[in-house]
């Protein structure tokens, strides 16, 4: 795709990786938009059922380039803002992909590589992963992510690790939600495996759109509102072709036509 990305295409899953294992997979503009612009080709593949957001080298993510940094503290107020514009709209994309998502964490995530991890609906990671929310070093803070990451870790945890910088390690980011699972180095590749296994169960409406049915949920300050609007979602949902083949082979005790016999 790029020296900077490669997306590849297995079937339904589809694998976006980031090669810039030289400068630790650190963001810069043209990472940036490329991976938007294939996370917005993944989203319009019909094909396509589960994303795996994945690095080379020895780490996810060490959040900006260096060099890139150092042009934008040069730049007008102006063209950051536009920059950083197009960094929430990379987060956005991948928070919203209406496909499910799985990060491979293999190593350090800082900065923007903690938003990718805290973007993905999945998130397995090694126990030598560290990770460090480290803007405030800078004098900044880490405002572009900070929605994505709150939802992850909770408010008490982020204005910690937003204040203090720390680095804390993939026990630290177990307990606190920003990974949902730890193994070893070795077995990493077969868990993300078995979590692929998991998604492809489900049916692909119903997979895609979990994580829309809890953004309504988590948004929704009117009970009586959110009650008519998660039955009519069930509602819609138990007449559809998918519902009805799903509830089908329940009922037959069969497979669903999604999975293979």
């Amino acid at each position: 795709m790029s020296e900077r990305l490669h997306l590849h295409r297995d079937g339904p899953v589809a694998r976006l990786r980031m090669t810039r294992a030289q400068v630790h997979n650190a963001f810069d503009a043209g990472l940036i938009a490329g991976m938007t612009a294939a996370l917005e080709d993944v989203a319009g593949d019909a094909g396509i059922r589960v994303l795996v957001l994945e690095a080379e080298g020895a780490s996810f993510s060490a959040g900006a380039d260096l060099n890139w940094m150092r042009g934008m503290a040069a730049a007008s107020e102006a063209d950051n803002r536009e920059d950083s514009l197009a960094l929430a709209r990379l987060m956005r994309t991948l928070d919203e992909l209406p496909k499910p998502t799985i990060a491979r964490v293999q190593g350090a995530a800082f900065g923007g590589g903690v938003g990718l991890v805290a973007c993905c609906d999945i998130a397995i990671g090694v126990p030598e992963a560290k990770f460090g929310l480290t803007e405030s070093r800078l004098g900044l803070l880490p405002a572009v992510i900070s929605p994505y990451v709150i939802n992850a870790i909770g408010p008490r945890h982020a204005r910690r690790y937003f204040a203090s910088a720390e680095i804390f390690d993939a026990a630290e980011a177990l307990r606190i939600g920003l990974l949902h699972q730890v193994v070893p180095a070795d077995e990493l590749d077969a868990a993300v495996r078995q979590q692929l296994a998991l998604l492809l169960k489900a049916g692909p409406i119903a997979s895609a759109s979990a994580k829309s049915l809890v953004r309504a949920a988590c948004a929704h300050a009117d009970g009586a509102r959110h009650d008519a609007d998660n039955a009519a979602l069930i509602a819609r949902l138990r007449v559809s072709p998918e519902g009805q083949e799903g509830l089908s082979a329940f009922l037959d005790k069969r497979k669903p036509h999604w999975i293979d016999a």
